[in-house]
C-alpha cells in the first residue's frame, strides 16, 4: 500500500526487460534508506520487488503482466521515474491509498500555465474514465493528483509548485504515456451494484 506522495525521482541505469531479476535499475538515494531485497517500490505507481541494492541503486524485475498495463516498456537509460517505499502502519497518510496496482495508461495531451499551477490534460480509455469523477483522485505515475475536470475523452489535473518540482519530466510533456491507477474504491461500488 503506497499514499501516492513521491518520495524521490530516481534516474534509469539500465534497462533489460527480458531479465526476471534486473528488468530495471534505477539511482537513488532517500528510497534506499531501510530498503532491502524483496520490498515493495513504487516505480511510476507500479508496485515492483527489489531484487538487488547498493547505496546508490536498486533494481527490480518486471513481469509480463506489468508490462502490458504500464509505461515501463518505454523506458530507456536516462529516462526518470517517480519513486515511493510501501506505507509502514505508523506513517501519516498525506495522500490517498494506492495500491501500486496499475490499471492501464494515458497519454498527455496538453500542458499549460494556470495562475502558480500547470495545468494537465491527460487522454484515457473509455474503460478507465468511467472510474475518474471530478474533484475525485487518481495515481499517475504514482502522484496522488486531484481531479479537476473529466469528459468522454480525457481528464485534467493541477500540478502545485511543490509537485511540479517533485514528480518526474514525464507528466510535463505532451505525448508521454503515463501510468494510471484509479481509486480502487469505485471499482468496487461497480461490482457490487452490477453484480
Amino acid at each position: 500500500m503506497f499514499t501516492g506522495i513521491v518520495e524521490e525521482v530516481g534516474t534509469i541505469l539500465s534497462v533489460d526487460l527480458e531479465s526476471p531479476l534486473e528488468g530495471l535499475t534505477i539511482e537513488a538515494r532517500e528510497v534506499l534508506d531501510g530498503t532491502r531485497p524483496g520490498d515493495s517500490m513504487a516505480v511510476n505507481g507500479a508496485c515492483l520487488t527489489v531484487t538487488s541494492l547498493d547505496s546508490r541503486r536498486f533494481a527490480v524485475g518486471v513481469m509480463p503482466e506489468t508490462m502490458r498495463r504500464t509505461n515501463l516498456q518505454d523506458l530507456v537509460v536516462g529516462d526518470t521515474v517517480n519513486l515511493e517505499r510501501p506505507l509502514r502502519p505508523d506513517s501519516r497518510l498525506g495522500g490517498h491509498f494506492v495500491q501500486g496496482h496499475v490499471d492501464g495508461t494515458g497519454t498527455v495531451s496538453s500542458v499549460h500555465p494556470d495562475g502558480n499551477a500547470v495545468a494537465v490534460r491527460i487522454e484515457a480509455a473509455p474503460n478507465l474514465l468511467r472510474y475518474i469523477v471530478e474533484k475525485g483522485f487518481i495515481a499517475v505515475d504514482g502522484a496522488s493528483l486531484t481531479v479537476t475536470t473529466v469528459d468522454g475523452r480525457g481528464f485534467g489535473v493541477a500540478l502545485i509548485p511543490y509537485t511540479q518540482e517533485h514528480v518526474s519530466a514525464g507528466l510535463h510533456r505532451i505525448g508521454h504515456r503515463v501510468n494510471l491507477e484509479v481509486d480502487i474504491l469505485a471499482k468496487y461500488v461497480e461490482k457490487l451494484v452490477v453484480h
